[in-house]
């Protein structure tokens, strides 16, 4: 290329000194205009270009006279959009509630360190300590308010080495079925119910081995920031946290006098004369059922020595279930819990169903493309501990429509909405203990290859006490029956396992009266009952079953199981009785009469109208 030799594309003119576009108001310098005497002017080329005027250019773009609506997303979008727990000390700090986080960090950190928690000293050579957090919750009543601001220090126990750091993690906790029974007694023995919180629960049993820890964030010891913790006592976080805070109980409880159920390593009882108490264990919460005020304030005292305790008073709330107690009897509601399920997943406003599952509807694998997977998982576990607490008549459907959580269709949303508009026309329905009869009955059926796709049966099963249910199950068989004697019986062996479960939690309990009478099960099928009071060799005989028996029923000279008594009722069955609906709630489905049925035998009830003295605890304390 030469000096000053001007060169010209072929494709493309640029003219540097001409700007169609520029403002000619502006109060820039406007650069010198030069035009090369080689080039031709834009009016002359053939590629000429439009120009656009001052008038184009000031032109207002055209806007739609459309009248635009706003978008509502409801009422409650803002409450799920927004989470003002913080995650860190730091953002509790910053909050605008920081004061009640800082008033929850003192007090977890007062407990820690009255309680001898750790003790700082050099880290050891080759050691990775454990790290630790801070976990901030509110803790909500029922109608939504906020109870308390918690923070827990929490060790980040997910690093320990089985082995090393732990060993036996495992911590049992009472059974869902025994507060129920606990609760079934107190009714109708005319027990008081208590409640008590352990504020530290895994904060009082000592380490059995050595773990080092971080310190923790916002109390590292000035001048010793390279230091660690050794952990004396357990913290919230280890592996070994629960097993340790059982032990701790377990040690202590036993030390002044009380035995444990050998049911339910939960319940610990203590009676003397016609005077005794009873202590569920469920974590940090704990029952108090006692015959007067008198020893129930003795089992407080002793545990607010041993622990650090909060008293709840009488128990009205626990484990998110509702305890209201009136002269009928003692009813167990989540109401609460539905409104909120409802809320969430965007049901509040739905038109309610009258049943929870439609009988004509045939489910079966979706070989599709799943729609929403995600949510309808969700919505699933959020009925299943409804299911398996107080609601008995969405358990059918419930575990019928859990078998499609991996890949659910749109029938499979048909069905899961129904429930959802079932529940929203059944909010008040809960369980109710009258306390009569005082016996434990049992009810067991089946069904067998209801369509093409279910080769294998579902059994059912529930067991009354004290007017209510106590406990219930519908689930899928796990072995392959050959005919309806088969499912039957696998059915009512089922049910014969927890029925000899409940009659060893009843034989460990003070205020019920011994010997506990045999269980009666009521069964349909004459040749199951039949088979099931023949010896074991008979049993033995039915080569298509006899692997799949219970391990109780191999013992020679005892029937299916001991201590049952199996009942074949034709009137019962035939009629519509209690057995019918049943089967209907447990094994089918749910249809408008046997609703009617459940709620006259008492397994539902309505809550009505409550007396004012509940009304004003509900609202407070609920």
């Amino acid at each position: 290329m030469h000096v000053g030799t001007i060169m010209e594309s072929r494709d493309a003119t640029f003219f540097e000194s001409f700007f169609p576009m520029k403002d000619t108001q502006s109060g820039s310098n406007q650069p010198s205009e030069i035009i090369p005497s080689s080039i031709t002017p834009p009016e002359q080329t053939e590629h000429t270009h439009e120009l656009v005027s001052e008038e184009d250019v000031s032109e207002a773009p055209r806007r739609s006279k459309r009248q635009r609506t706003a978008k509502s997303f409801g009422d409650d979008f803002t409450v799920y959009l927004v989470d003002d727990t913080p995650k860190s000390i730091s953002e509790a700090y910053a909050s605008p509630d920081a004061d009640y986080w800082k008033e929850a960090v003192r007090s977890e950190m007062d407990s820690i360190i009255a309680n001898g928690t750790w003790e700082v000293t050099e880290r050891p050579y080759g050691c990775k300590p454990v790290g630790c957090k801070w976990v901030f919750k509110k803790k909500l009543r029922p109608d939504g308010t906020i109870e308390k601001y918690k923070a827990r220090l929490v060790a980040k126990g997910y690093t320990q080495k089985e082995g090393e750091d732990f060993f036996d993690t495992y911590s049992p906790v009472a059974r869902l079925t025994t507060i129920r029974v606990l609760l079934s007694l107190a009714a109708s023995h005319g027990l008081l119910v208590h409640q008590m919180d352990v504020k530290t629960a895994f904060l009082n049993r000592e380490l059995d081995e050595e773990i080092y820890m971080d310190q923790p964030d916002g109390f590292v010891v000035e001048g010793q920031e390279g230091k660690v913790c050794k952990l004396l006592k357990s913290l919230y976080g280890l592996k070994q946290a629960p097993k340790q805070c059982h032990e701790k109980f377990d040690k202590t409880l036993t030390s002044a006098g009380f035995a444990v159920n050998e049911a339910d390593k939960c319940v610990y009882y203590r009676h003397g004369g016609d005077e005794g108490v009873i202590l569920c264990l469920y974590v940090d919460d704990i029952l108090i059922f006692g015959t007067n005020l008198e020893v129930i304030n003795e089992a407080k005292s002793f545990l607010s020595q041993n622990f650090d305790m909060k008293d709840l008073g009488v128990a009205d709330v626990i484990l998110n279930i509702k305890l209201i107690r009136g002269e009928n009897g003692i009813t167990l509601l989540q109401s609460h819990y539905v409104e909120k399920i409802l809320n969430r997943f965007g049901y509040i406003d739905s038109k309610p169903s009258p049943t929870p599952y439609d009988p004509s509807l045939l489910l079966r694998k979706n070989k599709r493309i799943a729609r929403n997977q995600l949510e309808y998982s969700q919505i699933i576990g959020s009925l299943m501990y409804l299911a398996s607490a107080t609601r008995p008549d969405i358990s059918f459907a419930v575990s019928k429509l859990s078998r499609f959580t991996s890949n659910p269709g749109d029938d499979h949303w048909r069905a899961l909405e129904r429930v959802m508009r079932y529940l929203k026309g059944t909010v008040e329905l809960g369980l109710h203990y009258t306390g009569y009869p005082a016996v434990l009955e049992g009810y067991s059926d089946s069904n067998w290859i209801s369509d093409v796709d279910e080769i294998k049966a579902t059994s059912g099963y529930v067991f009354t006490l004290g007017g209510g249910a106590v406990s219930w199950r519908s689930c899928k068989q796990t072995i392959l029956t050959r005919s309806i004697m088969e499912a039957e019986l696998t059915a009512l062996d089922t049910a014969t396992v927890e029925a000899e479960w409940l009659r060893d939690l009843l034989m460990d309990l003070p205020v019920v009266e011994k010997p506990v009478p045999a269980i009666l099960m009521n069964c349909d099928n004459q040749t199951t009952c039949e088979k099931t009071i023949e010896v074991c060799q008979e049993i033995k005989k039915l080569r298509s079953y006899n692997v799949g028996l219970h391990p109780n029923s191999e013992k020679p000279g005892r029937s299916l199981h001991e201590g049952t008594i199996t009942k074949c009722d034709r009137q019962c069955i035939e009629g519509d009785g209690f057995e019918t609906h049943i089967k209907s709630l447990y094994v089918y489905n749910l249809n408008r009469s046997s609703l009617v049925t459940l709620r006259s035998c008492r397994l539902l009830d309505g809550l009505e109208e409550l007396p004012s003295d509940l009304s004003e605890k509900i609202v407070e304390k609920a």
